[in-house]
């Protein structure tokens, strides 16, 4: 399948280049020390990425230790009190640790061992990457380091006591907002000191490449899943897929198993408060070019052209720009970027709650509500949602902010 000239049928062949670009977003704008560490992990890699011997413990430990496959659950009651299109969803919540991050968290670890390292390092905001490294860490006997602001240290506070007892040292960043940015920068800070002896495990498909790519591979395994899941369930592929997207790594492995399908494909950010720049973290709608953290993408710039300040009632959604790869895919149209504002996502954290016994991730009750709202318009058909993580980290936030409902 093409689209804007762009074939599908080789996509994963030639994006992103060997830079590291997805057409125009993408590449590595760090330090030329730290580019020699960055080209270190690009040549493990690749690698490893052929190697039987990697390929074949990875799917032992996706089996085994996380539990994949994931099912597919059909939302019959949902579904049924909007209308007539069928809703479904990915359930990544039953991934162990109770979301998507552990695919990729695995597959870094496994290639920090590879590489002869002896400490994980990253970020985290809604504190599921950090639970996920953390859990693979203690997995292969690693150290780990893992930043997090101090405000989404009081948000996440059950996930911050999972790093704690997974063996993690929990770094908590205290500069600018203290959120998800600057838990990057203070990660990335901590890494240009200690690249030697450590690997730096971006939590989403950011940062220079290889990340983008690497991250998006060990993502992969959602829609290719995903995809033969429906079609085994439904005899048929799904009209419309919706994954939310903060950095987009969620969104980016459950997309790559129907880009070359004829599926309508969403990724919802959060609008937050409103469209005011500081109310919400929707980068691809409202953000312009720029480079942050080392690679060249959409970004929410202050009057100083610095990255600005963002706002989402979903703490790993809350980062000033988005995936070089979700970048490329806006711009070439061939997916749709839309919003969900708090007030929806809440709405739709309670409905699944309650009408399907299913307590989604505040990240993932985005996607939810969107998928609700394509329900709504649609009339008929089907919309499978990536539901990538639980709620059991949000319970206690959602009850303080906003009631029983």
């Amino acid at each position: 399948m093409k689209f804007n000239n762009v074939d599908f049928d080789t996509y994963f062949k030639n994006y992103p280049d060997k830079n590291g670009y997805f057409g125009k977003y993408g590449g590595s704008y760090i330090s030329p020390e730290l580019q020699k560490a960055m080209d270190e992990i690009t040549e493990a890699y690749f690698t490893i990425c052929k190697s039987a011997k990697f390929i074949s413990e990875l799917r032992r430990i996706r089996k085994d230790f996380q539990g994949r496959p994931t099912p597919i659950s059909h939302l019959e009651r949902l579904s049924n009190s909007l209308g007539n299109v069928q809703l479904y969803v990915k359930r990544e919540d039953l991934n162990h640790t109770g979301a998507h991050k552990l695919n990729h968290c695995m597959g870094e670890a496994l290639l920090a061992k590879f590489m002869g390292k002896k400490k994980v390092i990253a970020e985290t905001g809604a504190g599921q990457h950090g639970v996920a490294l953390a859990t693979a860490a203690a997995y292969f006997g690693l150290e780990c380091d893992i930043y997090m602001g101090s405000v989404d240290i009081k948000k996440q506070a059950p996930n911050v006591a999972r790093m704690k007892i997974l063996g993690a040292n929990v770094v908590e960043v205290t500069h600018g907002l203290q959120t998800l940015k600057e838990a990057v920068d203070a990660a990335f800070a901590a890494y240009a000191r200690e690249y030697k002896d450590a690997i730096y495990c971006i939590g989403s498909v950011l940062g220079p490449h290889p990340f983008p790519m690497m991250v998006r591979d060990f993502q992969s395994v959602v829609g290719i899943e995903a995809r033969e899941q429906f079609t085994e369930m439904t005899g048929e592929l799904p009209d419309a897929i919706v994954a939310c997207v903060g950095g987009g790594s969620n969104a980016a492995g459950f997309f790559s198993g129907f880009l070359n399908d004829p599926v309508d494909i969403y990724g919802i950010e959060p609008l937050g408060r409103g469209p005011k720049l500081g109310d919400h973290a929707a980068s691809l709608k409202y953000g312009t070019e720029g480079i942050m953290h080392g690679f060249n993408s959409i970004m929410l710039k202050d009057e100083n052209g610095e990255p600005a300040p963002v706002y989402s009632v979903a703490s790993g959604l809350d980062y000033p720009s988005s995936g070089p790869e979700h970048a490329f895919l806006h711009e070439l149209g061939r997916v749709k970027y839309d919003v969900i504002n708090d007030e929806e996502t809440i709405d739709a954290f309670f409905k699944l709650s309650r009408l399907e016994g299913i307590i989604p991730a505040i990240e993932s009750s985005h996607a939810v509500a969107y998928g609700m709202k394509l329900a709504k318009q649609m009339g008929k058909g089907s919309v499978l949602i990536n539901l990538s993580g639980r709620g059991d980290k949000d319970m206690d936030y959602v009850i303080e902010h906003f009631g029983m409902r």
